[in-house]
């Protein structure tokens, strides 16, 4: 079952179009999986693989990038993933043909909420039984969907926190190195003035006993 579509641009992680629908067996709210599929937005970049399966509870998040743009699908677990890149796929194309020349210049969170219709319209048509079976004959790239990389939305998340971390440390680390020379440089510039106030002591001292004890 198709829950959730979502399609987002890659540079920014801005929403363009999403399509929910609730649950109907398990009741549950799909708010959790939409704000999910959002963070995951924001980790993805054009370094992210350009297919891939990330598992969330009893449900699996499915994704396709192309031309900046990356296309979500939330199933269940036992949906065949690959009807579910083959749906990608189908959304992928037709939003490219609507709208490739529009992506990049809008501003405006679900620019494109009008393809919602085109959505709803295909995804009728994939969890269709009939279809469902011809499709499990397609003869494509989609073939190969077994060797798709799978994780984890915990890991994936996790993974843009600790980076998140790391630059964090490494942020202080560097405050702390400027303020390690600063100090180092003041503690460096009282030592050469306690040197020479010794030996203006030592040259003082030496000039009185001269003066005193030699006259």
């Amino acid at each position: 079952m198709v829950l959730l579509t979502m399609i987002a641009r890659v540079a920014d992680g801005l929403p363009l179009c999403a399509s929910i629908q609730e649950d109907e067996q398990t009741g549950r709210n799909m708010l959790e999986y939409q704000n999910q599929a959002k963070l995951l937005f924001r980790k993805i970049n054009e370094q992210s693989p350009i297919r891939c399966s990330i598992e969330t509870g009893p449900y699996v998040f499915h994704y396709a990038m192309d031309s900046g743009v990356c296309y979500l699908v939330l199933c269940d677990q036992n949906f065949s993933k690959r009807i579910a890149f083959a749906y990608l796929d189908d959304i992928q194309t037709e939003f490219k043909s609507q709208y490739s020349d529009r992506v990049h210049s809008v501003a405006r969170p679900y620019s494109f909420i009008e393809f919602d219709t085109y959505i709803q319209k295909t995804k009728k048509s994939f969890t269709d039984s009939r279809t469902r079976r011809n499709l499990s004959n397609i003869n494509t790239e989609l073939q190969d969907v077994q060797r798709i990389m799978v994780q984890n939305i915990d890991d994936v998340l996790q993974r843009g926190e600790a980076l998140s971390v790391l630059d964090d440390k490494a942020s202080n680390l560097s405050t702390m190195s400027q303020k390690y020379k600063k100090d180092a440089r003041i503690l460096n510039i009282r030592s050469t003035y306690a040197k020479i106030g010794a030996v203006v002591v030592v040259v003082v001292f030496f000039m009185l006993f001269m003066r005193y004890w030699i006259f």
